[in-house]
């Protein structure tokens, strides 16, 4: 590990020095795919792929969706975990007070949300620093990621950790770029004309990762070299959505707290004086896009004290799977109550897509 590490700092050493212009970007392009590779390789368990996450990290995924708590020491993430669910983690107004990852559950809109409190990252945890390794495996695990910041340090805080999480490949309240490398059979490699990336470039990066026969269609004309390497490395990418919420507001003026409150994915709340934590709540409903569906027998009045939670977008055939994978087998067609019907009730079959509440009766053959 420590050779790695040596390899990857000698690229960003020169990266740093290489001055950005036309002559030097496709050198600048393979030390970038360089520097993927190598970040990827330190990150990879040290018993092998099979490895845990290490003692107090290997927690079960469970509940309806997976919020992972990240930020520097003693920022307030156990403070509010402790206030939105049963669950103690122990706070101090010191640094590293959780050594392990403490799971939470929060119970919302008939939702059960696990909350996972990490331990404080520190600047340097993507090189393995800390326990950095394993808070990073935890937090790749998860379905949104609160980024709690200390509204006091708000912007040295916020680039650190961005750099750390991207650094391990973790990309935030992003889409996957539509970059598709496909192999072909004749010996050469051809790209469509996009700005950022020209086909020189995606050459050299293709052939240091010894991808030699292959076509890519690029359908992202922002597209750059860095998401070409994303798409290179999607084994080693995760895209999760990312709400950045600033603890300990009470102790900046007005004027800043509203500048924060108005910043995309983000909420402000101070857990000391029990302000916006209800409305942190709120959001983290709203960031993991579930939806509320009641399944109703034929003959008998819906059960809308059970709520079955499913994913935005999702269809009649999703709320099969969710129920148990053999409905499938045996379905007929499906009659719908709510905002995604037509007409109460509506026929549908699995490709129906539902809507938050609806009132689903699944008749089988």
């Amino acid at each position: 590990m420590v050779n790695i590490t040596e390899k990857i700092k000698e690229i960003e050493d020169e990266m740093r020095r290489t001055q950005k212009n036309k002559a030097t970007e496709y050198h600048l392009g393979l030390l970038k795919g360089k520097l993927a590779r190598l970040r990827a390789q330190l990150l990879e368990p040290v018993g092998g792929a099979g490895s845990g996450g290490g003692a107090g990290f290997d927690v079960s995924k469970s509940g309806d969706a997976r919020v992972a708590l990240v930020g520097f020491p003693s920022v307030g993430k156990s403070t509010f975990l402790s206030k939105i669910t049963k669950t103690k983690s122990e706070a101090a107004a010191y640094s590293f007070t959780t050594l392990t990852a403490i799971p939470g559950v929060l119970e919302y809109g008939g939702a059960e949300i696990q909350i996972l409190d990490l331990p404080g990252i520190i600047e340097g945890a993507s090189e393995g620093k800390g326990r950095g390794r394993q808070v990073i495996s935890a937090a790749k695990t998860s379905d949104l990621i609160l980024m709690v910041l200390d509204a006091t340090k708000r912007a040295e805080q916020r680039a650190l950790l961005e750099a750390e999480l991207d650094a391990v490949g973790i990309r935030l309240n992003k889409e996957p770029p539509y970059v598709i490398p496909y192999r072909k059979l004749c010996a050469d490699s051809n790209t469509n004309t996009i700005p950022n990336l020209d086909e020189k470039m995606v050459y050299n990066v293709l052939r240091d990762y010894k991808i030699l026969n292959c076509e890519v269609l690029v359908r992202d004309e922002n597209a750059t070299i860095d998401d070409f390497i994303d798409v290179i490395m999607k084994d080693h990418r995760k895209y999760i959505r990312c709400l950045y919420v600033y603890n300990k507001v009470d102790s900046i003026g007005l004027e800043f707290l509203d500048a924060l409150a108005r910043e995309p994915y983000t909420a402000v709340m101070s857990c000391e004086l029990d302000l916006g934590v209800q409305d942190v709540v709120e959001r983290i409903w709203k960031e993991l896009r579930l939806m509320r569906l009641y399944t109703k027998r034929k003959g008998e009045d819906p059960k809308f004290d059970e709520a079955l939670i499913v994913r935005q977008d999702s269809t009649i055939e999703d709320v099969c799977d969710q129920i148990h994978r053999t409905i499938k087998d045996t379905f007929k067609y499906a009659m719908v109550w709510g905002a995604s019907a037509r007409h109460v009730p509506q026929r549908v079959g699995l490709g129906h897509m539902v809507a938050d509440e609806d009132v689903v009766s699944i008749v089988a053959k």
